[in-house]
């Protein structure tokens, strides 16, 4: 009995696998509603370094892009949390963030995002928030720090940070991403139903218990 080919065995079974991708979408979809709902709010600081003549554009816009990913780093720092939390007028709420300070670090984390757009001097600041008041007071927040202290924790005196796209927040939640999980679920749904489909087939079972004979 000739052996057959798994993607034959597989096309055949495409209504189990169809099932298992299905299933598996809907659970992952299903676990994404037990984790909070989060807003984005997004604004985009550009950093200035003081011009000089001796100086070529290439080589100032590298510089400031490492800057850019120092600050970027300094974000996540809790000497920047406190400054962002305590910033006077934004009425962030400090409950939200719990007095652990192990904890404290890992929701920070989990709430601000910080991207430095290649070749640029440019500062993509992202936080994300159950709330979008909340959302969009941080990330204001986090703006103003920035603007008034952030040449300090990189040495420049002269250096500048302008904020250059105010806070935009999203009309819907972003977080946990339902398309996205849906998505991988149903991939590895796919996949198991496959495997299942393949391991359980008649004719593979046939084949282990009766090796084909060449002799």
């Amino acid at each position: 009995m000739p052996q057959p080919h798994f993607g034959k065995i597989a096309l055949r079974g495409w209504k189990k696998i169809l099932l298992f991708s299905l299933l598996a979408m809907v659970v992952a979809i299903g676990l994404s509603f037990t984790q909070k709902l989060k807003y984005s709010s997004t604004i985009r600081m550009l950093i200035i370094q003081p011009s000089s003549l001796n100086v070529d554009p290439y080589t100032a816009i590298r510089s400031a892009e490492q800057i850019g990913n120092n600050l970027a780093q300094v974000v996540y720092t809790t000497d920047f949390f406190t400054k962002v939390t305590n910033a006077p007028n934004f009425a962030i709420d400090p409950t939200y963030f719990p007095d652990n300070d192990a904890k404290r670090r890992k929701l920070w984390s989990q709430t601000v995002s910080v991207r430095v757009e290649n070749g640029t001097g440019l500062l993509n600041i992202t936080v994300y928030h159950p709330n979008k008041d909340q959302a969009t007071a941080i990330a204001q927040a986090i703006g103003y720090v920035m603007t008034n202290q952030g040449a300090n924790y990189v040495g420049g005196t002269a250096l500048q940070i302008k904020l250059v796209d105010e806070p935009l927040v999203s009309n819907f939640p972003v977080k946990p991403n339902l398309a996205v999980n849906g998505f991988t679920g149903l991939i590895l749904g796919a996949l198991f139903g496959a495997i299942y489909v393949i391991l359980t087939d008649k004719s593979r079972k046939y084949l282990v218990e009766h090796p084909p004979n060449f002799a």
